[in-house]
């Protein structure tokens, strides 16, 4: 399909710098299958759209403070981690990135350095991380909060990030981006669903900054995802299969959670255990096997994410329920407001 068709104009003033305070005060419109009216509402109103036995599917995955600023010589350079491949190396993209040759020794805030060892097709680099402490250590040390091109560039990263920029489901090490649905959930909320009979299970996908890359081809079938690693346990599986098979939904909180699971699926729609990269790219046409809605914030034109909630929702209603965003002054991104989409 041509990306220009995923296309649309979305006002500055409508991209979220801070979240919400407190995160379930976020707004949330509700789009549900064929013509049904839109809905407006709250984060704190999920309970009321879900029903006893749905299953909601977060991703517990934890954003490590993977934005670097360091030196090349007398090159200041930057590295953005994206993906890890061992325990001391990480695959990363630089800028400057023409000042760096394989082999070269990065060096960067806190003492930390790394060897640039292999560059990769798409202009990365494998960066082989200097000492003995583990990784994440260093990373604590020397590292930044990897905030999305579309806030860092208005505003400089803070300590108020560190906190702002995880979610309350954030235990396992290894994104670099935030699985950003989960940002508006607070305690009291998901204790709210737990009454009102709706479950909630975990995954992990560990969230590369793959997923900020623009869509730079004409026609969707030219584009490639970065692979990220995932996995979801033998017990989680099952727990979702019976859920499905006792007439309960399973509501994906963030595309994040929804890739893993598509990957995970059968065609007859089973939940298998998986461990491993995913790459899947999903556009309309695509036949959803695991999930029967989505929680999902905003997403930019032309991306990867407005394609996958098309697929799922249809384009132009996709377009309908934007436009109405946009016209209700929903904010948009990672920070931003939600939506619940309910085929």
């Amino acid at each position: 399909m041509r990306v220009d068709l995923f296309d649309f104009d979305l006002p500055t003033e409508l991209i979220a710098l801070r979240p919400a305070k407190p995160r379930d005060a976020a707004r949330m419109l509700v789009a549900k299958g064929g013509d049904q009216p839109l809905i407006d509402a709250g984060v704190r109103d999920l309970p009321s759209f879900l029903r006893v036995g749905d299953v909601l599917v977060f991703n517990d995955t934890r954003v490590i403070p993977a934005q670097l600023e360091g030196m090349r010589g007398e090159a200041k350079i930057g590295a953005t981690l994206h993906k890890r491949i061992d325990l001391r190396r990480w695959q990363a993209f630089i800028r400057n990135a023409k000042r760096v040759r394989e082999g070269d020794q990065l060096v960067f805030g806190g003492g930390v350095t790394a060897i640039a060892e292999t560059r990769h097709d798409d202009g990365s680099y494998s960066l082989c991380f200097g000492g003995d402490e583990p990784v994440e250590v260093l990373l604590e040390r020397a590292g930044r909060m990897p905030l999305p091109p579309y806030i860092a560039g208005k505003r400089p990263t803070d300590e108020q990030d560190r906190e702002d920029y995880q979610t309350m489901f954030a235990e396992k090490d290894g994104a670099v981006a935030a699985p950003t649905a989960a940002l508006h959930f607070t305690p009291q909320l998901l204790a709210a669903l737990k009454d009102a009979g709706i479950r909630s299970e975990t995954l992990t996908l560990h969230v590369g900054a793959g997923t900020f890359l623009p869509v730079k081809v004409d026609d969707t079938d030219d584009h490639r995802m970065h692979a990220e690693w995932g996995t979801i346990s033998e017990e989680t599986a099952d727990r979702l299969n019976a859920a499905r098979a006792a007439g309960g939904r399973i509501i994906s909180v963030g595309t994040t959670s929804l890739r893993l699971l598509e990957s995970a699926a059968r065609d007859d729609g089973t939940i298998m255990p998986f461990e491993g990269d995913t790459s899947i790219f999903i556009t309309p046409g695509y036949r959803f096997k695991a999930i029967d809605g989505l929680m999902t914030n905003f997403h930019l034109p032309k991306s990867t994410l407005f394609m996958l909630v098309s697929a799922l929702m249809g384009r132009e209603r996709m377009q309908e329920v934007y436009a109405h965003a946009i016209a209700n002054s929903y904010r948009f991104y990672s920070y931003g407001d939600s939506s619940l989409l309910l085929p």
